[in-house]
């Protein structure tokens, strides 16, 4: 994994109007304006005043999820989301045209949605301090709490890629983690004792585990990813199709469809049982898919991109339709909890951040036949 600086949104939208205003020369829209001028009209920035939450009722009343005031902006939504999509350059580790990613995507349709927001808070704003590394939202129960909190080593490149609480067949709970010093590693939750330690030829971005704890996905600074046998830490199956490095996996309940996560835009979906090919490829609109989560019922397979867009798709209608959510700003992580009746989203942005609730819609057929 690379080093790398992330830019603010905010800022990236205001390059982009200045990079429209020299591309429109003497015709620019803005008359006579400078940089400055442009940001104190497209935000209204104070870092010591929070903006305020956003609820369902505001949303009804015409106010924007975000509490965004397109009103005030120099230019209306539409506008803006046409300003990010020309503009926005996807981070790539490997050469390869975006196009040859794409070419096997599936035809999806947006029917959602399946989940409709609720509430979006302040109070948890959360931050990245990684570009590639956005799996910051975890959506537990209220009688969770800490039990450990420790270096799991002492490696100067040993940074936590990802993590996984689970129970092994065995019936322990144990914790699996990823590190950037090409290694995974296997903990006690009880007593935190370092059991096992597997070490692969690059960086390990990302580790998920089967729901039957027989098999881990294993993903990092390559194409290819590794399905591995966590007793012993060897590779007993390959899955090849992406084209750049990979950062996110999760597995449906049901055990058999592993989905992956590419800087090369894509959602890959692999039948375990024959990894020969992939199953579908699933396309972003704009940038590398970083979170993918599955709901703990197996209905929706929900990945987010780095900024802007979150897709829910129906995995019951072969992952053929889906609900896109659009919105601006770095994202930081996704969650269904763990009941699906809710679905969290992580918003990083110094002004627009925060963390988004959506409920789940339901289609209650049989009060049709009280009518």
């Amino acid at each position: 994994m690379d080093e790398f600086e992330l830019e603010d949104n905010l800022e990236f939208i205001l390059q982009s109007i200045q990079e429209l205003i020299e591309d429109q020369g003497d015709n620019n829209p803005f008359g006579e304006v400078n940089q400055n001028e442009l940001l104190a009209n497209l935000v209204n920035y104070d870092q010591d005043n929070l903006m305020p939450d956003v609820s369902v009722e505001d949303v009804v009343n015409g106010k924007d999820v975000q509490g965004i005031p397109w009103e005030k902006m120099l230019f209306p939504r539409d506008q803006y989301r046409e300003m990010k999509m020309k503009g926005y350059k996807n981070y790539q580790n490997l050469s390869y045209a975006r196009e040859d990613a794409l070419q096997d995507c599936k035809q999806v349709e947006r029917d959602g949605p399946y989940y409709d927001f609720q509430y979006n808070t302040r109070r948890a704003r959360p931050s990245i301090v990684h570009f590639q590394l956005r799996n910051l939202v975890w959506a537990t129960t209220k009688h969770d709490g800490i039990v450990f909190s420790t270096r799991v080593t002492d490696d100067e490149n040993a940074i936590t890629n990802s993590l996984e609480i689970y129970q092994d067949p065995n019936g322990s709970r144990r914790l699996v983690v990823a590190n950037n010093d090409c290694s995974v590693r296997i903990f006690d939750t009880k007593y935190f004792d370092l059991l096992n330690h597997y070490v692969f030829p690059w960086s390990v971005n990302s580790v998920s585990v089967n729901p039957d704890a027989t098999l881990f996905a294993v993903l990092g600074d390559h194409e290819d990813g590794l399905v591995v046998d966590p007793k012993c830490g060897k590779p007993i199956g390959k899955v090849r199709g992406h084209l750049d490095y990979s950062f996110s996996s999760a597995w449906h309940p049901d055990g058999n469809i592993l989905a992956t996560g590419s800087q090369d835009t894509t959602c890959r979906l692999w039948d375990i049982r024959n990894l020969s090919q992939s199953l579908a490829v699933l396309g972003g609109r704009l940038g590398s898919i970083r979170c993918i989560k599955f709901s703990s019922d197996g209905r929706f397979l929900a990945t987010a991109e780095p900024i802007d867009f979150v897709h829910i798709y129906d995995c019951f209608a072969d992952y053929g339709k889906s609900h896109e959510i659009d919105f601006f700003g770095e994202i930081a992580g996704l969650s269904f909890s763990p009941d699906t009746e809710a679905f969290y989203i992580g918003v990083a942005d110094q002004t627009y951040g925060g963390l988004m609730e959506f409920k789940r819609r339901h289609q209650h057929h049989y009060l049709n036949c009280l009518w």
